[in-house]
């Protein structure tokens, strides 16, 4: 790409972001933006339970401005509600208080939420300026599927309408994978094929994850079978991820001596595997809620394979985020999901993983005894692939250039 002069950019997100060395999609993106010379003001939100009114982080070439919210994670239905339908007002309001004499040439903000219509379009009123749209949630319609919104119902029909107006508003709208990217356009008529592209998930790659571990100390410390193929999953354990489908398959080798499973992480359905763990008390499986980043990186380093799930009922193309740490530490990945994401058929297609439905246990369970046959010199080879494949296709610099290019 040619060389771009100075940009100003806002971006805004609902992940926190406290400071631009955070990992995360959106930090890691933000970061090369800064490194490239241009400068960055970020919204990001702090909920109330912090205790702190709105403020902001001044640094070389990127300012932070933390808007308090009302809680949105982890609490109480109606708060969460409240705070879903505020976030604009309350994002819009602190952008005219602190950055009022200010000008931008982009903005970029992420879904979700979809509620940012008045934002966004205050911005492009006051600015004229470029609107960019990271699409990571296809909103109402992932609530439908899972059963947690009624179709054409009041609230969908809102956030429908909401949805709409956003895409209308958005110069250019990035999509995670080819699928979301065919998806949107089938289900929104009215948008210009041309404003919609391709605009993956993408991180920095961080090079220190390779850094040297004793596999059989630590495997030995935890009570991980040194022989056994090791499988683990880390993130969010909620409705979108079917948990009921993973307990299956944990049920399914119970007996197995030959494979162990990792399970961390944290969300709605969490009690209810935590519960089938204490009743069962499988001795080939641990589960742990919360870890500090170094220490679940290590477990990470000891696994053989990394593992996806997603419900069967979406139909919509999600494509997890949590891909990306797998190939960043050379694991193949084991992706149990709907047949409507092209996440699974990517990864076999390119030689870095292996895919099941999620709603066929049968078929996902010789996926787990094939993984267990192939020796481990063959497992390192797809993870390699993998991360080759990350450089090329999912490094930050890619997310970067597909953005810049609509300001050169």
């Amino acid at each position: 790409m040619e060389k771009i002069a100075p940009k100003k950019i806002l971006f805004i997100t609902l992940v926190s972001i406290n400071k631009i060395e955070d990992r995360n999609l959106y930090a890691d993106l933000i970061r090369c933006f800064v490194k490239k010379g241009h400068h960055v003001s970020i919204i990001s939100p702090m909920e109330r339970r912090m205790g702190k009114k709105t403020y902001e982080v001044n640094g070389e070439g990127y300012k932070i401005i933390k808007v308090r919210t009302p809680n949105i994670q982890k609490t109480n239905p109606f708060e969460k509600i409240i705070g879903i339908f505020a976030i604009d007002y309350l994002i819009k309001s602190a952008i005219k208080q602190r950055l009022v004499n200010d000008k931008y040439d982009i903005a970029i903000y992420s879904t979700p939420p979809i509620t940012l219509v008045n934002t966004i379009k205050f911005l492009k009123d006051k600015y004229g300026l470029s609107t960019y749209l990271l699409l990571k949630d296809i909103f109402p319609q992932n609530a439908v599927d899972i059963g947690l919104m009624k179709k054409n119902g009041f609230f969908y029909t809102y956030f429908r309408k909401k949805e709409q107006v956003l895409y209308d508003l958005s110069d250019n709208i990035g999509c995670m994978s080819e699928a979301n990217r065919k998806y949107v356009l089938d289900h929104n008529s009215e948008i210009q094929p041309k404003k919609i592209e391709v605009c993956p998930n993408c991180i920095e790659i961080n090079y220190s994850s390779q850094n040297y571990i004793d596999k059989n100390y630590f495997k030995t410390k935890h009570g991980i079978p040194l022989n056994a193929r090791v499988f683990i999953y880390g993130g969010n354990l909620g409705k979108p991820q079917g948990i009921q489908f993973l307990i299956e398959i944990l049920k399914s080798q119970i007996l197995n001596q030959d494979v162990f499973f990792i399970i961390i992480g944290s969300g709605t359905e969490f009690s209810k595997l935590l519960s089938w763990h204490e009743v069962n008390r499988p001795q080939n499986v641990i589960i742990k809620e919360y870890l500090p980043k170094l220490e679940y990186d290590q477990f990470v380093k000891i696994s053989d394979v990394g593992m996806i799930f997603l419900d069967y009922r979406f139909t919509i193309p999600n494509y997890p985020s949590r891909l990306l740490a797998y190939m960043e530490y050379k694991k193949p990945v084991l992706i149990f999901s709907d047949k409507n994401t092209d996440i699974g058929s990517n990864a076999e297609a390119r030689g870095y993983g292996i895919w099941a439905y999620s709603n066929d246990l049968e078929n996902a369970i010789e996926k787990v005894n094939e993984i267990v046959i192939i020796p481990r010199h063959k497992l390192e080879e797809m993870g390699l692939i993998g991360h080759n494949y990350l450089k090329e296709k999912y490094s930050v610099a890619n997310s970067y250039e597909v953005i810049m290019r609509h300001l050169v």
